[in-house]
């Protein structure tokens, strides 16, 4: 990559240097008060009702305002077959949204001491080919700059990976995968999001800290955010605990059918924890507080590290805030943009009847998470509404 980190953080603002301090008096720079369109009753509730009673839309909305509730929806069915109705204590799998916890966590070690932001992979994890275990660092694996792709998309993964029946399993089973990847790209020379890469992220978690991946993300993330109802549930906790929501997959206009059967055994590093819409705004709330890591390690987490293109809008999404074109970079984990004159960072995630998205603005302190248990984009216009109508109130 040719640009440097001063452009970087040129275009970024100064808005990393705000949310590592995580406006800990709950002020808001603009002392904006909560525009209409996103009270109940207003412009994102009936877009949401709407979207629902057209049945493209399941799932669940949370808009908080300095960690305060400002509209909760819920609409559809968890559970067809038993009955069981979204509700806002609905658990919904993250998909790739739990790669921001997977990058927080490696991030804690960084901060502890343990691990480097330049360790390279190959003093970390063996038996990769030379020209990926001494090129590939921390930093390209967090920045989907590693030149690694989708384990997913092997010949031949998702035969074996339904044959796994324990987490060691899943997780040794999908690094053997990797080790024999070809890269896209010599690390570093370019940028392609990377499911391998994150997988590898949380192995390494695991190799530093001495505790299964799951194990450190429940004492190291989970317990200190409160996030009480999250966890890595397995295949047959996900069938049978009334809490969790199925994944419904099929056209709009036809008949979806449960997903579950389709999934291994647990999640990984890259997608796959399950949690409450409150359980992901507690987990804001406790990294703008500081409660997860320090301020300076908050400015490395969520600082822009890459450009990337802009993104695009989803059909059914409103148009983008008047004024210049939004700003995109990817930083650790989440992906940073400055839209309407406002940082914000947020991360998406979707697969078959999985749709979900998190976006924080630190320096107005909203925040929007949408699950749904549809196809993506299920949730992206309901996303795009709340963005539009928060990045457009100044």
């Amino acid at each position: 990559m040719t640009t440097t980190r001063r452009t970087i953080l040129s275009l970024a603002g100064a808005a990393p240097l705000a949310l590592a301090l995580g406006n800990p008096a709950g002020a808001d720079p603009g002392g904006a008060k909560v525009p209409g369109g996103l009270k109940a009753g207003g412009e994102l509730d009936r877009f949401v009702a709407d979207l629902a009673a057209k049945d493209e839309f399941s799932g669940s909305l949370l808009l908080t305002h300095r960690g305060r509730p400002v509209l909760s929806r819920s609409y559809g069915m968890a559970d067809k077959a038993r009955g069981i109705r979204n509700g806002p204590d609905t658990i919904f799998a993250l998909a790739s949204v739990t790669k921001v916890i997977t990058a927080l966590s490696v991030v804690q070690l960084v901060e502890r001491g343990k691990l480097s932001f330049a360790a390279r992979l190959g003093t970390l994890l063996d038996g990769f080919a030379p020209e990926i275990a001494e090129a590939v660092t921390i930093h390209h694996l967090l920045t989907h700059t590693s030149g690694l792709g989708d384990f997913h998309q092997v010949p031949g993964f998702w035969e074996t990976a339904r044959t796994w029946a324990s987490a060691q399993q899943v997780m040794d089973g999908i690094t053997q995968v990797i080790r024999g990847m070809p890269v896209a790209f010599p690390a570093g020379s370019g940028q392609a999001y990377s499911n391998a890469g994150f997988h590898l992220l949380g192995a390494i978690v695991a190799k530093v800290s001495g505790l299964s991946y799951y194990d450190y993300v429940r004492r190291n993330v989970f317990q200190p955010a409160g996030m009480s109802s999250s966890d890595f549930y397995t295949k047959p906790e996900w069938r049978t605990d009334p809490r969790i929501a199925h994944p419904y997959t099929g056209p709009k206009s036809g008949e979806r059918t449960d997903d579950i059967d389709s999934r291994y055994f647990i999640g990984t590093p890259a997608g796959e924890a399950f949690c409450t819409c409150a359980d992901l705004d507690r987990f804001t709330q406790a990294l703008l507080r500081g409660k997860l890591i320090s301020p300076p390690f908050l400015q490395l987490y969520a600082g822009g590290k890459v450009p990337l293109p802009p993104m695009q809008p989803p059909p059914g999404s409103p148009p983008p805030p008047p004024g210049p074109p939004p700003v995109t970079l990817q930083c650790y984990g989440p992906i940073g943009s400055v839209t309407g004159g406002q940082w914000s960072l947020s991360h998406g995630g979707g697969s078959s009847g999985i749709s979900t998205s998190l976006e924080v603005f630190p320096d107005s302190r909203w925040t929007v998470v949408v699950f749904s248990n549809y196809d993506p984009p299920a949730v992206q216009p309901v996303a795009g509404m709340a963005r539009h109508l928060i990045a457009g109130q100044r």
